[in-house]
């Protein structure tokens, strides 16, 4: 296994992070213009934004609102997927909203997606659907 690294995101990572967004077959963005720069580089200077990194690139990122415990985004590229770098990047954002005294975290996704069953293998639990029709989870802290 190649090693890996979590570490906070830069500005310098924003055209791996788009590479990593659109790098995945599931929760595919139907209109990328809702994704701005402005709301990626809010999350950089101002919530917990981390990649996972190996010795080829950036691999993964997370995006969790610190003051609400949202968690934002967490995408790891297809080809990359399944080597632990979405389980470090979710363990240690909840690590910080832990320390942060959150006892909750709350996402939503599609529910027919491998992300969905990633969340329930981690204890996320279902809370209905919200108003695009995604399943909204929360896993206590």
């Amino acid at each position: 296994m190649t090693s890996q690294r979590l570490r906070a995101a830069t500005r310098a990572d924003l055209p791996r992070i788009h590479e990593v967004r659109h790098g995945t077959a599931e929760n595919r963005l139907t209109n990328p213009a809702l994704v701005t720069d402005e709301e990626i580089a809010w999350y950089m200077d101002h919530a917990i934004f981390l990649v996972s990194e190996d010795a080829e690139a950036v691999q993964g990122f997370t995006c969790v609102n610190h003051q609400t415990g949202h968690v934002w985004a967490l995408f790891v590229i297809d080809a990359a997927q399944g080597r632990g770098h979405g389980s470090r990047l979710l363990d240690a954002a909840m690590m910080r909203l832990r320390e942060a005294d959150h006892r909750q975290a709350v996402l939503s996704t599609d529910g027919a997606t491998k992300a969905a069953a990633f969340y329930l293998a981690r204890g996320w639990q279902p809370m209905g659907l919200n108003m695009h029709g995604e399943v909204v989870f929360r896993l206590s802290l």
